[in-house]
């Protein structure tokens, strides 16, 4: 079950990063620190950011979004500037990527990376889209 996470802990993945992520993002994850996002085609594991308030909430914490894009980045075919935020548990990701202005600033935009093909395909503009059910 997700929970809030304080910003803090979203400031240190992006300093880890060296990255800004989106502000539709940040607001999501603020008030529900991981949890599960559906879509069309697939169900997803939202990674958390790193909560290091207590040893539970670090503990729950343990497969955040810095430890995952790491691992990811290990994948040949996957995007060298990318963030991986979630998994379908079968090897695919949903991806934020830096916007085409700045580098250091993830756009608003989510990204399915395919695994077996390295293909990347948006699947939406903002999260906000995500909660127009």
């Amino acid at each position: 079950m997700p929970f809030p996470v304080d910003i803090k802990y979203i400031i240190d993945t992006e300093q880890e990063l060296g990255l800004e992520f989106p502000d539709s993002f940040k607001s999501k994850m603020t008030k529900e620190n991981g949890g599960e996002l559906i879509t069309e085609d697939d169900d997803w594991q939202l990674f958390p950011f790193l909560d290091k308030s207590d040893n539970k909430r670090i503990s729950r914490t343990c497969n955040h979004i810095g430890l995952e894009t790491k691992q990811a980045k290990e994948w040949e075919s996957f995007p060298k500037n990318g963030v991986a935020i979630a998994s379908n548990g079968c090897g695919d990701y949903l991806v934020l990527l830096p916007t085409s202005e700045n580098e250091k600033k993830l756009s608003e935009e989510i990204y399915f990376w395919f695994h077996e093909t390295g293909q990347l395909e948006k699947i939406a503009e903002n999260f906000e889209q995500f909660n127009e059910d």
